[in-house]
């Protein structure tokens, strides 16, 4: 059965647990409760105290009824109890009319006497069927429920630990974790132009192998890396012991103990234990490579900035198991070096088809332009260069606005970009040093398409630096070194890297520290030498 339900449902447990009290409340069933509870799974399991009469109780029937999920453990003398029946028809019927899901745990039974009540179930039912000779139908009912639990996917305590209970009850809570909260991550609303990408760092996982190996996501911001991340996440994590998506990793690490808080959200995700000791991020790097050193793992390191980030979480391939992944998003292409060998992998800038649909999704709702709106609808998306983020921001803005609307805010992003869109990718070179920041102004404003060499004579001629300067900026996906050795850059960060000049003198150009428009070049050269005219006037005069 099916887990997904309508949010109109209301549980009251996770988990309700039927068991023959007699064979196994003081041990095996002792054991796993204190295991779904410890790790936060809400779970029912039933009192003797509550069945009382010939029928099941209306708080055992509520129970069920308010449950999730129903584990059954059958054991050696379940099928002589008939509370245990009335509970197991109930549970079937819950299965057959709702969306619950029943769950058989065979414990030192077999699954065929159970299915064929044969063995001890069958010395059970002659009791029942002697006993209830005027009620044949309640037996058959309970024949009927046990054969169709047996037939449900469970866990059967000799074929899967050969009679090791530790860890048979591991793999019941691993997979009823799934169950309840399976690893799936909410991608994107459209996610356009994200599956070929996915299957293509899937190659570079190399799943098929069995060892450690690392992958880096990167590209400039807003560019999708997380999001594709979040999609490849989905397909591959159900084929590991463990996995954790740690979100925001820059942001949380500048947090007062952030690094131990990413830490801890590592070992919880994957151990589900909330009990570790963690006090400071030593102590973290030793329980990472003491308790994930054996275990299979998928971990994805999202937005990495610093070296020390990766050396609290991943500092080398031995902490973790055979098989393990590592996925590191970031802007800088050469940042997990720091590990060793890896995989990079460069987000790009969407086509112009997927350009068009993914803004026409957010413009109009549907994946292509409104009738008199596909001219305009070009322009934004040729505007934006094929940049997830900035259709996304101008699709959302632009919706449901007129022509003349359209028109007035693709001429005001000719001349400044748009806030949002700014405010991401000036994430990209706000950390940057002063020498380095000065290079990139440089570039927006004046070196977009010229030669490397050229430009480079030139910056060292204002002792910026340029040869590590211009290789930082191409780290961090700021500036592209195309294969005629060219600098280029995005649109938009062109725009935006003028856009900050703009701003330190909005009214008088003549105060700004680069001028690249020629009427403000005119302007300015034409201010000046009205002011030197009218000082020489007045000097001549005196």
């Amino acid at each position: 059965s099916s887990l997904e339900h309508s949010s109109d449902d209301q549980w009251d447990y996770d988990i309700f647990l039927s068991f023959r009290g007699e064979d196994t409340r003081k041990s095996f069933v002792d054991h796993l409760y204190s295991a779904l509870v410890r790790v936060g799974i809400d779970t029912f399991r039933d009192d003797d105290a509550l069945r009382r009469g010939e029928n099941i109780s209306t708080e055992l029937l509520n129970a069920i009824r308010g449950s999730r999920i129903s584990i059954v453990v059958f054991s050696q003398g379940y099928a002589s109890s008939k509370w245990c029946l009335e509970e197991l028809a109930e549970i079937v019927h819950c299965k057959n009319t709702k969306s619950h899901t029943l769950f058989p745990v065979f414990y030192h039974v077999s699954p065929s006497d159970v299915r064929n009540q044969t063995g001890n179930f069958a010395e059970s039912f002659a009791r029942h069927e002697e006993r209830f000779q005027k009620d044949m139908m309640r037996v058959k009912r309970w024949r009927a429920a046990l054969t169709e639990a047996a037939n449900c996917s469970g866990w059967d305590l000799e074929s899967i630990s050969n009679g090791y209970e530790a860890k048979f009850i591991d793999k019941i809570i691993k997979e009823i974790l799934h169950q309840l909260h399976p690893n799936r991550l909410n991608v994107a609303k459209h996610p356009i132009g994200i599956d070929f990408r996915v299957v293509e760092i899937k190659a570079l996982l190399h799943l098929e192998k069995n060892d450690v190996r690392i992958v880096s996501i990167h590209g400039m911001s807003g560019i999708g890396k997380t999001v594709i991340a979040k999609a490849v996440y989905n397909q591959v994590s159900d084929g590991f012991e463990g996995s954790s998506f740690l979100r925001d990793i820059k942001e949380t690490s500048r947090q007062s103990d952030g690094l131990v808080k990413v830490q801890k959200n590592l070992l919880i995700d994957i151990l589900k234990n909330r009990d570790l000791p963690l006090e400071n991020v030593d102590r973290g790097i030793y329980l990472i490579k003491k308790l994930l050193a054996r275990k299979k793992v998928l971990v994805v390191l999202d937005d990495v900035d610093h070296v020390d980030q990766l050396h609290a979480l991943a500092g080398n391939t031995d902490w973790f198991g055979a098989g393990s992944r590592i996925i590191a998003t970031t802007k800088d292409e050469h940042l997990l070096k720091q590990l060793g060998k890896y995989e990079k992998y460069k987000v790009e800038v969407l086509t112009c088809t997927d350009s068009l649909e993914l803004f026409c999704w957010h413009a109009f709702k549907m994946p292509h332009p409104m009738e008199d709106y596909h001219e305009l609808s070009i322009s934004v998306v040729n505007y934006t260069g094929g940049h997830p983020l900035a259709l996304k921001v101008l699709g959302s803005f632009l919706v449901g606005k007129s022509i003349i609307e359209w028109k007035s805010t693709m001429e005001k992003l000719q001349k400044m970009p748009d806030h949002d869109i700014q405010k991401v990718l000036q994430v990209s070179f706000d950390s940057l040093d002063e020498a380095t920041m000065d290079i990139f102004l440089d570039i927006a404003c004046f070196f977009v398409g010229m030669d490397v060499e050229y430009v480079t004579k030139i910056l060292h001629g204002c002792s910026f630096f340029p040869d590590i300067g211009i290789s930082n900026l191409v780290r961090r996906s700021v500036v592209i070194i195309d294969l005629h050795n060219r600098l280029r850059m995005h649109d938009l960060i062109r725009d935006i890297g003028r856009e900050i000049v703009r701003e330190s003198s909005h009214k008088d150009p003549g105060r700004r520290s680069r001028l690249w428009f020629y009427e403000d070049v005119l302007n300015v050269l034409h201010s000046e030498h009205m002011v030197r005219h009218l000082y020489l006037c007045i000097t001549m005069c005196t």
